[in-house]
């Protein structure tokens, strides 16, 4: 019976070591995996180009539109060329 009740208590013994593994050690705590923030998707280009480009394209269709007063054939009146003649 003693011999029954040694290796009982060497079982037991044995298992428990086997349950703590680490003994009275610190527990080792994991690090939890952050989520990955992800940044805003911004513009591809900067406004100020746009506004930029915008503008130098209203001045250019206003150069080209614009209405030249030398283009206009001038009239000459008669009495200029009355006066030119004689």
């Amino acid at each position: 019976m003693f011999t029954k009740t040694t290796a009982c208590a060497a079982a037991i013994a044995l298992s428990a070591t086997t349950a703590f593994a680490g003994g009275l050690s610190p527990e080792i705590v994991e690090a939890v995996p952050m989520e990955e923030v992800v940044a805003p998707a911004g513009p591809s280009i900067n406004p100020t180009y746009i506004v930029v480009g915008v503008l130098a394209a209203l001045l250019i269709a206003a150069a080209v539109s614009d209405d030249d007063d030398e283009e206009e054939i001038r009239k000459i009146p008669i009495d200029v060329l009355e006066a030119g003649q004689g």
